[in-house]
């Protein structure tokens, strides 16, 4: 392991810590693989339910729309075993659809570019008003026209996911959920994944939570029902630990998988581009896009109350998770977070052994600054942003307790000296940066105590 590595995988759960507490969050599971070895994991908040459980790394979360790329790797593995080709269309497989639904292909399914109806005239189940679809009741909405003509613009479809699962069901003459669970699930070696609920008994479980509005407090989604014939698209249920390790293995690199590499590179070649602000392109049960200079492959998912993400970082061997169990939670920025520190890390390496006491979280009235050794300098992160590293001004230490910034931001302190004071132990007590003074939290908060008067709630 690289050894910028270790001090980046040592920052992530304090900024993760922070951000938990500064957005009022309920819980959050996360997870780091490198080269598809789990390397770091951890949990922060409640499961939820009447005991407010502690949560932990070990509490399944509903992960939505990860489900599509576990039924994409098994389309992937049945066409290696020369049961389908990606051009088949889809009414070869399940009789008794609208004739241009039939005619969409197995590859516009799996890149959702065959112009279906995204979940149904009544979407009721993504609002708890009603239970997801039954076979009947998906196969009663696929004898409609699809909304667009296929090939025609990428167009996201649940319900094009549960015909594949449909079709799945036809080619291995077993139940969805039985053929994945053990072709793909099982075979990848995953002991914390299932594609659907019922929950087993004494199986932690991460419940869901409302957003705070619009009643200023949350409420518990439970989140334990089934999907029905759905599941192919919005079952599964999983830990971020493996998480990583399955999308891990999607890398035409990786050692271990349950795919040959011409099939995982055929998984994450660019289909379409969604259209939207973010510049993102889809594959088959897979999107990628661009972090800076590092490329990505990966899924996120949308359940009721949970929120999640994982990607893949092919360049540096890395691949995160971050599930969290709220309608209004940061699965995805706090993702995007923990790649800019890893990529901040990678890019200057591991901090040399004299910079020990250039390190810490520091505070004035506008906040706390994290101040992290890489290299040979400090960069000071703000671990309030969604990105810590953004605009981050770097110190180069020219003696013991003296540095000069190095490098900043137009608006900040860039070139101005920066001073350890030290207390009678020798222990670092306050920092000097520019013309500011910044101190360990607890002074700070005695500042504020002494200075101010409590703000009223609204």
């Amino acid at each position: 392991m690289e050894k910028w590595l270790t001090p980046a995988l040592h920052y992530i759960p304090r900024w993760l810590d922070y951000q938990m507490a500064q957005h009022g969050q309920p819980g959050c599971a996360f997870a780091v693989a490198h080269h598809g070895k789990l390397v770091l994991e951890g949990a922060f908040g409640s499961a939820g339910g009447a005991k407010a459980e502690a949560l932990t790394p070990r509490h399944r979360f509903r992960v939505a729309s990860h489900s599509t790329s576990f039924t994409a790797a098994g389309f992937m593995l049945l066409r290696e075993r020369g049961k389908l080709r990606l051009d088949d269309a889809i009414g070869k497989y399940v009789l008794g659809l609208h004739k241009q639904v039939a005619e969409a292909t197995l590859a516009q399914l799996l890149s959702h570019s065959a112009g279906l109806v995204r979940d149904g005239w009544d979407a009721g189940q993504w609002m708890d008003r009603r239970a997801f679809l039954n076979e009947k009741e998906l196969r009663a909405e696929l004898t409609k026209a699809p909304i667009i003509e296929a090939n025609t613009r990428f167009k996201y479809s649940n319900h094009g996911y549960g015909l594949l699962g449909l079709a799945l069901e036809r080619i291995t003459g077993e139940a969805y959920g039985t053929w994945i669970l053990r072709e793909v699930v099982q075979a990848a070696g995953l002991t914390e994944t299932i594609p659907d609920a019922p929950i087993p008994r004494g199986m932690p479980f991460a419940q869901g939570h409302s957003g705070k509005a619009p009643l200023g407090k949350r409420f518990i989604i439970p989140g334990e029902n089934r999907t029905h014939a759905l599941a192919a698209a919005t079952g599964f249920i999983s830990t971020a630990a493996d998480l990583v390790r399955f999308y891990a293995q999607l890398s035409p690199n990786a050692k271990r998988s349950i795919l040959k590499p011409s099939s995982r590179r055929e998984m994450f070649r660019r289909q379409w581009r969604p259209p939207g602000v973010l510049e993102q392109h889809y594959g088959y049960g897979i999107a990628s896009g661009k972090l800076q200079d590092w490329d990505w492959y990966g899924h996120g998912g949308g359940f009721q109350g949970t929120l999640t993400r994982t990607a893949v970082f092919p360049e540096p061997g890395l691949t995160l998770s971050v599930l969290t169990n709220a309608g209004d939670g940061f699965s995805g920025p706090w993702l995007d977070g923990m790649a800019h520190i890893l990529r901040a890390f990678a890019r200057h390496g591991a901090p040399s052994r004299k910079l020990a006491d250039w390190s810490g979280r520091w505070w004035s009235l506008f906040g706390a600054g994290d101040w992290l050794p890489m290299g040979n300098r400090v960069l000071i992160a703000t671990p309030g942003w969604i990105n810590p590293m953004m605009d981050a001004s770097e110190v180069v230490p020219t003696g013991k307790d003296q540095g000069r910034i190095d490098q900043a931001g137009g608006f900040a302190s860039h070139g101005e000296a920066v001073t350890l004071y030290r207390d009678r132990r020798g222990k670092v007590a306050e920092i000097q940066v520019g013309g500011f003074r910044v101190v360990p939290e607890a002074s700070a908060a005695r500042e504020v105590l002494k200075r101010y008067k409590p703000a009223k709630q609204a």
